[in-house]
């Protein structure tokens, strides 16, 4: 798991109380204190089965008591340093803790980048974002309606023929989408 329920308290708390008095700071406070009891009952009630998509009252609680936490942590802070307006970038326990949640998420997205691009090289495919113009973009939605296709598998039908001469020059004979199964022939 990427993100404990700290990770997200933290998070959450720090984005809500930019430019909160200290006012504001305890009653959000004292809300988390009367949310941490009310889940934690909860869990002492044996209750009728939840629905599918009912949350997990033990991650509800384990969410309450780490906002309270984090809530707590920036009142403190409040007071220790004598500010009437939390400021995140004051916070220098706040500010580490986002930027190393930022290095985390940054590494997860690198890590699941590259392993998709693996996943595609293993089967010698490849995945591509394509800007066309608005006149090409035009033409391929028209062929793609026409034959009952996406733009994207239109398009994909279109790699699929590509050759490429001896000098390099690129082409692809005339098809119509979608009607004759794709050849897969070695290019």
């Amino acid at each position: 798991m990427i993100w404990t329920p700290e990770d997200v308290a933290r998070d959450q708390v720090r984005r809500q109380a930019e430019d909160m008095t200290a006012q504001q700071v305890q009653r959000a406070v004292d809300t988390a204190v009367v949310r941490v009891r009310e889940t934690r009952e909860e869990l002492r009630i044996p209750m009728a089965p939840r629905g599918e998509f009912a949350p997990d009252p033990q991650d509800l609680a384990d969410r309450w008591a780490a906002l309270l936490t984090e809530w707590q942590r920036i009142a403190a802070h409040l007071v220790a340093c004598g500010a009437g307006v939390y400021d995140g970038d004051l916070d220098q326990q706040g500010s580490a803790w986002a930027r190393e949640r930022e290095n985390r998420r940054a590494a997860a997205l690198r890590n699941h980048a590259a392993w998709a691009e693996q996943q595609r090289g293993k089967r010698g495919e490849l995945h591509a974002e394509l800007w066309v113009s608005a006149p090409a973009g035009r033409r391929i939605r028209a062929a793609a309606a026409r034959a009952g296709l996406a733009p994207n598998e239109v398009l994909a039908q279109l790699a699929e023929r590509v050759s490429v001469d001896d000098d390099g020059a690129v082409s692809v004979a005339p098809f119509t989408p979608g009607r004759t199964p794709v050849a897969s022939e070695g290019r």
